[in-house]
């Protein structure tokens, strides 16, 4: 599990949040694709959580470019 800390606490809560999410649904995952949709939904709430809160997005933009997702 990796942590970001931007400053934001909001931000950084709902990051948090997804990331919990996140591993809990790889940890389910039972197919490769059942894991990169988990990786996709994280990476685009953090994303949108960015936008909303005026937090950089570049991160979370370049996991889903490698993930083959916007």
């Amino acid at each position: 599990m990796s942590l970001v800390k931007t400053g934001n606490a909001t931000h950084d809560a709902a990051v948090a949040v997804s990331e919990g999410t996140h591993q809990a649904a790889l940890a389910a995952a039972t197919t490769q694709a059942a894991a990169r949709a988990a990786s996709i939904t994280h990476y685009r709430t953090c994303r949108d959580s960015a936008i909303a809160n005026k937090c950089g997005t570049d991160t979370f933009v370049t996991a889903l470019r490698e993930l083959g997702s916007n």
